[in-house]
């Protein structure tokens, strides 16, 4: 097996960070970082978490857990998605990851997926990424963790609350995205406190 994604440096310590769950109408926004060796020949399956199945996404999870150097996940809740919008929120679970990580290892780069971040660490600097998932082996790892983690939280949550019936909503299969049976249940069962209550679909129910 082989991956064509961009390798870590072996002369500086390199971490990847994406986020997952901008454009859900519910549930957080997760981020992960993740550092990945250099020396690794990498599987085909390590790649942008979108472009694996969900089956295939769980393989990639358990083999980036056990070989990585470092990683770990963040986590903007509804209510800091709704105080702060999302692109701060988003911002503020990579830096809640990568402060994670920076407790154990002092990483020197930092590379973002996306065109949008802040600097989060003096004399680190950082390089953003367009369609870096794609790109970048941290980067790719980064993204299967966080979507991994994030489908987690959300089917999590079904079970958690029973009184609430969450699962007329499908949250399994859609994970909170606006798909049309979303959007469906959303206008037939009402609004939830896993809702985004900022997000336009949510806000014209809450305001009619």
């Amino acid at each position: 097996m082989s991956n064509t994604l961009i390798y870590p440096s072996s002369s500086i310590i390199e971490i990847g960070c994406d986020e997952v769950g901008r454009g859900c109408l519910s549930h957080p926004v997760v981020a992960a970082a993740c550092i990945m060796p250099s020396d690794l020949v990498y599987p085909d399956f390590i790649k942008d978490s979108k472009k694996i199945s969900e089956k295939v996404r769980q393989k990639a999870e358990t083999y980036i857990k056990t070989h990585a150097i470092a990683w770990a996940i963040g986590v903007a809740s509804v209510e800091e998605i709704d105080t702060l919008n999302i692109l701060n929120a988003s911002l503020l679970a990579m830096h809640r990851a990568l402060e994670t990580v920076y407790k154990t290892v002092q990483f020197q780069h930092i590379y973002v997926d996306g065109p949008h971040f802040k600097p989060a660490f003096k004399d680190v600097h950082h390089t953003c990424v367009l369609q870096g998932d794609s790109k970048y082996i941290n980067i790719a790892s980064a993204s299967i963790l966080a979507k991994c983690a994030r489908d987690a939280m959300v089917c999590e949550s079904v079970i958690a609350h029973p009184e609430l019936d969450l699962a007329k909503y499908d949250f399994a299969k859609h994970k909170g995205y606006g798909t049309p049976a979303h959007l469906k249940a959303l206008r037939t069962y009402g609004v939830t406190q896993f809702h985004r209550k900022t997000f336009a679909p949510v806000a014209a129910l809450i305001n009619n």
